[in-house]
């Protein structure tokens, strides 16, 4: 008993340092104009590669540019990126995932074999593609990343819906005349949405993560827009005289990707859900 209580305590403290991360760069991309030591665009070519100072503490990039308020207001970009792209996802492949699943049949096999179809490539080549034909820009990095996101949530969500499906509480409703509608909606997404919440939590952080790997090729939000993925891609340059404008924001990718992760872990021992 002591060893699994251990464990859960353990498991307990990973999920609240992965809630104190996320809500610390959340509490920054909310507050940006307020904590930022400068504007993120303004240039001074006097500081250009500034090491870090106690008047610029992530020191200047090659614009004379203040890394730290760059970092600031990326958290921002990053942080939408992240929650549209996987709040669009979840409304998309939980509406789908749900009709596979209790429909079947030639719709359900036409969704899966879609989503068979999608699965095939590689998710950041996709999403490479869908910018490459949208250009690049904000909302289609957004889009992108929300497209090869939909398949996970199907199958996850279809695969809960396969099972709860044959509870006998769904027998009884549909023998006192329940819509379908009504079923599905009523009984059976609350009972298939925790898996979803897990998997969603989990797939932020891995949006801010090919975010910033489509900035860093410079397929993501576009100048002035700060971003970590293009501050990473500016840095590489420098990585030898000036290797602070390339290493805060791979910090600041690394420790946000951690936290979402630590608290979708938390969240799945929570829920005690499985994912597939």
């Amino acid at each position: 008993m002591r060893i699994k209580s251990r464990r859960r305590f353990g498991k307990y403290k990973a999920g609240l340092i992965g809630t104190l991360i996320v809500g610390v760069f959340l509490g920054v991309a909310i507050f940006a104009p307020i904590i930022s030591p400068d504007h993120p665009n303004k240039n001074n070519l006097l500081r250009c590669l500034e090491p870090p100072s106690l008047n610029s503490p992530f020191g200047r990039d090659q614009f004379g540019r203040d890394v730290l308020s760059r970092i600031i207001f990326g958290a921002r970009t990053s942080y939408l990126i992240g929650c549209m792209a996987t709040g669009m996802a979840s409304v998309v492949g939980i509406l789908l995932g749900l009709i596979a699943g209790f429909y079947g049949g030639a719709v359900g096999n036409m969704i899966m074999r879609t989503v068979d179809l999608m699965l095939s490539f590689p998710e950041f080549l996709v999403a490479m593609i869908v910018v490459g034909i949208l250009g690049p820009g904000f909302y289609n990095v957004i889009l992108s990343i929300s497209i090869i996101f939909v398949p996970r949530l199907v199958r996850l969500v279809r695969a809960s819906t396969l099972s709860i499906k044959e509870n006998e509480y769904i027998e009884a409703a549909i023998s006192v005349g329940a819509g379908n509608l009504r079923i599905m909606f009523t009984h059976i997404l609350p009972n298939a949405i925790a898996p979803a919440i897990v998997q969603g939590t989990l797939l932020i952080g891995y949006a801010v993560t090919i975010a910033s790997g489509l900035g860093f090729l410079g397929l993501g939000a576009q100048p002035p827009l700060a971003e970590w993925g293009a501050m990473l891609s500016d840095g590489r340059a420098y990585i030898a005289t000036a290797p602070h404008i390339a290493t805060f924001p791979g910090l600041a990718i690394m420790l946000v990707v951690i936290g979402f992760n630590l608290v979708g872990d938390s969240l799945r021992d929570f829920l005690d859900v499985q994912l597939i």
